[in-house]
């Protein structure tokens, strides 16, 4: 199966995600010709990229203007090659995009979002703990993952993915999140039942 254009991936993707996140939508009519629905790490990639447009990072976070925002995947991936064709060529305020994978947490030190993949549920406080003051946007769908003090974490509820922010530990990390962001998310804390 041949890969969807970036381009097209993201646009298509991005209405696709945002429509998820928001809620019920009335569904077009449906037709032999329309595209395929983009697979859940399809449209989280999308997410990623578009989460690089609205999170603003304290210059300090790289190591000079031209320096590339780099996307992390911490442990298994589960992207496949979606996530570097949405980002390939990309840039967001000059600097490039770039994707890098890590399983050890202290690999981590130049990623500026980092995604911890599900299958490190058991590890998630020492990766967290170990992050803390960084200024990276942390973000998984593992069980819990914004109430345990990561910032964005994907839930699925009734096929629909949701965001919960942890707004906080965003502000901890000394990144500022966009109302355009929090707009379609609920905010959580660290240790809310």
């Amino acid at each position: 199966m041949a890969l969807i254009s970036a381009a097209r991936l993201r646009i298509a993707s991005w209405a696709a995600a945002w429509a998820v996140a928001a809620g019920p939508t009335p569904a077009p009519a449906q037709t032999p010709a329309q595209a395929p629905t983009p697979g859940e790490y399809q449209v989280k990639a999308v997410f990623l990229f578009n989460f690089a447009q609205f999170v603003e990072w304290p210059p300090s976070a790289f190591a000079d203007s031209a320096a590339p925002l780099v996307i992390c995947v911490f442990g298994e991936d589960p992207f496949g090659p979606y996530l570097d064709e949405t980002v390939r060529g990309e840039t967001v305020q000059a600097h490039p995009l770039a994707v890098q994978r890590f399983h050890r947490v202290e690999e981590t030190k130049g990623c500026h979002i980092l995604f911890v993949g599900r299958q490190e549920q058991d590890r998630l406080d020492e990766i967290l703990d170990s992050l803390k003051g960084r200024p990276a946007l942390t973000v998984s769908d593992a069980d819990g993952f914004a109430k345990r003090g990561g910032m964005i974490w994907f839930v699925t509820d009734r096929q629909r993915i949701r965001l919960r922010i942890n707004l906080e530990a965003a502000r901890n990390a000394h990144l500022t999140l966009s109302s355009k962001l929090l707009r379609p998310a609920q905010i959580v804390r660290t240790g809310e039942d």
